[in-house]
C-alpha cells in the first residue's frame, strides 16, 4: 500500500482504497481519491463517513455520488463521454490503433474530443488523464537510461535522411532506450531504428517497405498499415518510448514506439520529454519545434547541478551554423558554465552515437 500519512491521504487505486478500509478506517475525512472506479463499493461507502472527503474523477454506482455529496463529500466528475480514462500504464500502439479505420480508433476519438469547447468537467478529465500518464511514465523509465532524438516531423520515409535517422536510433538503441516525440518523420525513423537495434542490417529492407507510403497524408490508414507490416515482418523489436500529444493530434503517433505516453497538454509533454532523457539528447535538423527543444534543454543544463547535466549533440554543422545558426548561440551560452563540456556539434549520426555511448 502506498505510504501516505497525515491529515490528507492520497488514494489513487482501488487496491489502496480497499487496503485502508481493511486497516480500520471509519472516516474518509481528508482523503483525496483520484481516478478510482468505485462502482462495486456501494456497501463500503455506506459503512463509513465520507464527510470531508474529495473524489476526483471517480466512478460510482448509481446514486452513490449524490449520496456522498449529501453527506459532505466533494465530488468532481469527469465527462461520461471522455474517450480515455485515468491509466495505470502507458499506451501501446495496439491500444491507440484499436479499430480497422483510423477515424474510429481511440487515438482519433480522443483528438476529436479534445477539440471541443472546454468546460470544468472536461478540463478535470484532461488533467487527471495526464497526471496518471506522469505516474505511469515514472514507473516505465525506472531503471532505464534514456536518450532523446529530436528532429523534424516532415521527413518522408524513403528520404536518405530517414535512413540516417533510423541508423542513429539503432546505434543508440543498442546501448540505451530511445525516446522521441512519438510522431511521424524523424521521430518515427528513430523509433524504427530502436525497434531494429539488434538487426540494423535489415533497416534498408524495412524502409523500402515503408517508402511506398511516404507520409500519413492523405491516408493515416495506409501509413499505419505499412508500419504494422514492418513490425510483423521484423517481430520482437526493442523497447522505445514515444511522447506525443493530442495538441498536435492531426499528426498520428508512430507505431514503432512500444510505449506511448500521450498527453493532452503539449507544455507538459515538452517538459517531460526533455526531463526523462538522462542519457542526453541528439538534435537533428529541424525547424521551430526542434529549435525550441534545443534551447529548452539548454536552459535545463544551464542551471543544472554539475552531476545532472545531460549531453546535447547537434547533428549537421552547416545546418546549425548557417541555415539555422543555433550552434553559435548555444556555444556562447555554455561558455564558462558547467555545461560547456557537454554541448557538441557533429556532422554524422555515427559521431553522435559515439559521443553519447562514450558517456554512458
Amino acid at each position: 500500500m502506498k505510504r501516505s500519512r497525515g491529515r490528507v491521504v492520497h488514494v489513487e487505486s482501488l487496491a489502496e482504497f480497499d487496503g485502508r478500509l481493511a486497516a480500520g478506517a471509519t472516516t474518509l475525512r481528508g482523503w483525496r481519491v483520484r481516478g478510482v472506479d468505485l462502482t462495486d463499493r456501494h456497501d463500503a461507502l455506506a459503512d463509513v463517513s465520507v464527510a470531508g472527503a474529495t473524489f476526483l474523477g471517480c466512478r460510482f454506482a448509481t446514486g452513490d455520488a449524490e449520496r456522498a455529496q449529501d453527506h459532505g463529500a466533494l465530488v468532481l466528475e469527469v465527462p461520461s463521454d471522455l474517450p480515455v480514462e485515468p491509466r495505470s500504464a502507458l499506451y501501446t500502439p495496439e491500444e491507440l490503433y484499436d479499430a480497422p479505420r483510423y477515424a474510429d480508433s481511440l487515438d482519433a476519438l480522443a483528438y476529436a474530443w479534445s477539440q471541443r469547447p472546454s468546460d470544468p468537467g472536461s478540463a478535470l478529465g484532461r488533467a487527471l488523464h495526464d497526471h496518471t500518464i506522469d505516474l505511469a511514465l515514472e514507473s516505465w523509465v525506472a531503471g532505464r537510461g534514456l536518450v532523446g532524438v529530436m528532429g523534424g516531423h516532415r521527413l518522408d520515409r524513403g528520404h536518405p535522411a530517414y535512413l540516417d535517422t533510423a541508423l542513429l536510433g539503432a546505434g543508440l538503441g543498442a546501448h540505451l532506450t530511445v525516446a522521441t516525440g512519438g510522431g511521424p518523420g524523424a521521430m518515427e525513423a528513430a523509433n524504427l531504428g530502436a525497434w531494429m537495434a539488434q538487426r540494423p542490417d535489415d533497416l534498408p529492407e524495412a524502409i523500402a517497405m515503408l517508402a511506398g507510403v511516404p507520409t500519413f497524408r492523405p491516408s493515416v490508414d495506409a501509413w499505419v498499415r505499412a508500419a504494422l507490416a514492418v513490425r510483423e515482418r521484423f517481430a520482437g523489436g526493442a523497447d522505445s518510448l514515444g511522447i506525443p500529444t493530442w495538441h498536435y493530434g492531426h499528426e498520428p503517433p508512430n507505431p514503432f514506439a512500444t510505449a506511448i505516453a500521450k498527453y493532452f497538454r503539449n507544455s507538459t509533454r515538452e517538459a517531460t520529454l526533455l526531463q526523462v532523457c538522462d542519457g542526453g539528447i541528439v538534435f537533428l535538423p529541424g525547424h521551430g519545434g526542434t529549435v525550441q527543444e534545443i534551447f529548452q534543454d539548454a536552459c535545463e543544463n544551464y542551471y543544472a547541478d554539475e552531476s545532472s547535466i545531460a549531453p546535447m549533440v547537434l547533428v549537421g554543422a552547416s545546418y546549425w551554423t548557417e541555415e539555422l545558426p543555433a550552434w553559435p548561440l548555444l556555444q556562447r551560452l555554455a561558455r564558462g558554465r558547467a555545461m560547456e563540456q557537454h554541448v557538441h556539434l557533429v556532422d554524422s549520426v555515427k559521431d553522435a552515437v559515439n559521443l553519447v555511448v562514450s558517456r554512458k
